[in-house]
């Protein structure tokens, strides 16, 4: 597996020279999750599509407008 530096210079020589910073910046930030997920599953620090629905649903529920 590439180092960090590796991984960065991989992926600024993967854009075109009229990449823009976000660009590239967006790229490196999605690479990283994909492997911090990866890395997650391969620990087991995984929870049930049913566990995640409940936790979606109360996040709705708490960022929800209360009612006058």
């Amino acid at each position: 597996m590439p180092n960090v530096k590796e991984k960065m210079t991989e992926v600024i020589q993967s854009h075109s020279n009229d990449a823009s910073y976000e660009e590239i910046i967006r790229k490196l930030a999605f690479d990283l999750m994909i492997e911090r997920g990866l890395q997650d599953s391969r620990s087991g620090r995984v929870i049930s599509d049913e566990d995640m629905r409940q936790q979606i649903l109360s996040w709705r529920e708490s960022q929800s407008p209360t009612p006058c």
